[in-house]
């Protein structure tokens, strides 16, 4: 995604309106275009624009992310936050984890919920490939994931906290990449590949052949968020009763305490501006402005009032003939011919799900119970919100980032290539490669000046996948 971000601006094949993630290197590529003025100014429009001002007012976003992306321009705005929960009780845990096929588990004689390190972890997958397992004809393929690898490397917070960048005993800080911990994960995953545990085509493999693997029942453990997989195996599940991804653990989380609640960064999933190539600026604002409404934003979720759903008891409620057409159809397709959930959900402004609206009236009972069980299971101590600061923003800051920033941007290709390494002192090589390049583009430098530049601000030191 972050190269499709750079290419449209390279290439100038710009839509009117752009919207992507609210974070990493998409994030800042639209960063980028805005300081090099190919979107709109729209600080002058703001006011006639009110459910888009609020989006963006300070107390609506993150201070981090308002710093970085939205009050970063000498008092222009480019850029609108979607999706920021508008209470705590608006804010999606997606309930990233390890889930395995129920019928799987009961025929190996394992309880999922006893699987908790990351050896255990790993006896599971073998005795999964040991019990050479068919479907469709070929091989049960032990752990799998969606496209590019989504999500499997989740693992990660098996052997450090899943924070960027670590405090270390000398009171400095150092991003993971350069750590012991962050060796041993990727050791781990290249012998998970090299005993045939992960699918060698899960870094390549699209969303529509990995959903083929899951729909053929290849796939025995999926790493991912939940709705994904509940979504992806629905059809399987409807076809083999029994059939169902129920979740692992939960696993080990290094480097916190057992009774720590999750730590989740619960924020707007999404940014959007207006490019310098849209025909008519205020029409795009009018479009966005009505989706931030709340006449918009149920429309875009629930669909049309009176014919989809209805007002019942001053509460959005879904009307049965639709619930039940939905419900049955496990491809989605019906749903979306309507026009709900066909993307306009991620331009609606602030998420007031729970607080203005009904809640997710399309949920049917089975997978209400599902997300609970799974809840109960991977959230044993609840759930704290991260209102730390994350360092990797003000290192962006730094006078290094230009250079150094290509460097860290191989980081995740590098990492592949180890996993594939023919020997752990090749996979070793090649992150050592990588961080000897990152330590000659001015790391050092840039970290100095991250911790510099901190000040008193706390800053996030464990997270999970959120």
């Amino acid at each position: 995604e972050v190269e499709k971000v750079n290419a449209i601006f390279v290439t100038q094949d710009l839509p009117d309106i752009y919207t992507g993630p609210a974070w990493g290197g998409e994030l800042d590529g639209i960063i980028k275009a805005a300081n090099e003025g190919q979107l709109v100014d729209i600080s002058d429009k703001l006011d006639q624009y009110p459910n888009l001002a609020r989006s963006i007012a300070p107390e609506n976003v993150p201070p981090a992310l308002y710093e970085k992306a939205i009050d970063a321009y000498g008092g222009k705005k480019y850029l609108l936050l979607q999706n920021q929960p508008a209470t705590g009780e608006d804010g999606m845990d997606w309930l990233y984890g390890f889930y395995v096929r129920k019928d799987i588990a009961e025929q190996l004689d394992v309880d999922p919920q006893s699987i908790r390190t990351k050896d255990d972890l790993y006896n599971f997958l073998k005795k999964i490939r040991d019990a050479g397992l068919t479907a469709n004809g070929q091989k049960v393929i032990p752990l799998g994931g969606f496209h590019n690898g989504w999500a499997v490397t989740i693992g990660n917070t098996m052997f450090w906290s899943g924070a960027s960048y670590l405090p270390q005993s000398d009171g400095t800080l150092e991003h993971h990449f350069f750590t012991k911990e962050y060796e041993e994960y990727t050791l781990y995953y290249r012998k998970l590949m090299e005993e045939g545990l992960l699918d060698p085509e899960v870094f390549t493999h699209t969303d529509p052949i990995a959903k083929e693997k899951i729909l053929q029942g290849r796939i025995a453990v999926l790493a991912a968020h939940y709705p994904a997989i509940l979504d992806a195996s629905k059809e399987y599940v409807l076809q083999h009763p029994g059939s169902d991804y129920v979740p692992i653990g939960p696993l080990e989380w290094a480097g916190t305490s057992p009774n720590a609640p999750a730590a989740l960064n619960i924020q707007g999933n999404n940014v959007t501006a207006i490019t310098k190539k849209a025909k008519n600026v205020d029409a795009a604002l009018r479009l966005l402005d009505f989706l931030a409404s709340d006449e918009g934003f149920m429309l875009a979720r629930y669909g049309v009032e009176g014919v989809h759903w209805e007002m019942v008891d001053g509460k959005p409620a879904a009307k049965q003939e639709w619930f039940d057409k939905f419900t049955n159809d496990p491809t989605g397709k019906v749903r979306k011919n309507e026009g709900i959930g066909i993307g306009l959900e991620s331009l609606t402004g602030l998420d007031r799900i729970n607080s203005g609206a009904g809640g997710d009236i399309w949920m049917d009972k089975d997978r209400k119970a599902a997300m609970d069980f799974a809840r109960e299971i991977l959230r044993p101590n609840g759930v704290r919100v991260i209102s730390e600061y994350n360092p990797g923003d003000l290192m962006s800051k730094s006078p290094q980032w230009e250079m150094l920033k290509p460097s860290m941007d191989q980081i995740g290709d590098a990492w592949k290539e180890a996993v594939f390494a023919r020997s752990d002192e090749e996979a070793l090589q090649i992150i050592n490669e990588l961080r000897s390049q990152i330590l000659n583009t001015g790391y050092r430098e840039a970290i100095q000046y991250t911790m510099d530049n901190l000040q008193d601000r706390k800053i996030v030191t464990e997270q999970l996948p959120n």
